[in-house]
């Protein structure tokens, strides 16, 4: 299956790399492609670089889409040609993945209207104010609410996507990728330690 992952300027890096380095593990079974709006080298606060194709040379619907956040969904929040775009691929892939404040550029899209759904608990009074249609569960890890998986911050789309595997695939694979790359997976969906904290929202 391919992964088609949506870059903006200023991505969070390990949004994007955690689930890529998980998903890379499975060379059988999935492919990743990188998409923008624009095309060519997408780079963020780390300075980390990746080249992109343009959306608009996607011709195949979209089996699984993945949505990175960082602190360029603060601007991509109000673009309409990627919320639009977001929204018209989500509607054709199978699955939907966001990571973060990813969650916030699929809620702008109402695709998660009445829908339960998580993001990163140092952005999320930021994030719910995007879409209060949202059922948003601030205890969450990720959350499934039928082809959309939703995660906290960061480090959190690694679990998630472990979770994917292991709904798609069985615990037994999830668990040997984890393994192979030295990652204690936070297995509970429905408990993030990390919202028990208290934070100034970023």
């Amino acid at each position: 299956m391919e992964i088609t992952i949506i870059m903006f300027e200023d991505y969070e890096t390990l949004d994007v790399f955690g689930p890529v380095e998980i998903f890379g593990r499975l060379v059988d079974r999935y492919t990743l492609k990188f998409y923008s709006l624009a095309g060519g080298i997408v780079t963020n606060r780390h300075g980390v670089h990746i080249v992109t194709e343009k959306l608009e040379s996607l011709r195949n619907k979209p089996e699984i889409l993945l949505i990175p956040g960082g602190l360029g969904t603060r601007l991509e929040v109000e673009n309409p040609q990627l919320i639009n775009k977001i929204k018209e691929l989500a509607l054709q892939s199978n699955y939907v993945l966001t990571v973060c404040t990813g969650s916030a550029l699929l809620a702008k899209s109402g695709l998660l209207d009445g829908k339960l759904a998580t993001s990163n608990k140092r952005a999320f009074t930021w994030v719910c104010s995007q879409n209060t249609n949202v059922n948003w569960d601030k205890k969450a890890r990720w959350v499934v609410d039928g082809k959309y998986y939703t995660s906290s911050g960061v480090s959190a789309g690694m679990d998630m996507t472990l979770g994917f595997i292991a709904d798609r695939h069985g615990e037994d694979l999830a668990k040997k990728v984890a393994w192979e790359i030295e990652y204690h997976w936070i297995e509970d969906k429905d408990c993030d330690s990390f919202s028990e904290k208290e934070y100034k929202d970023i």
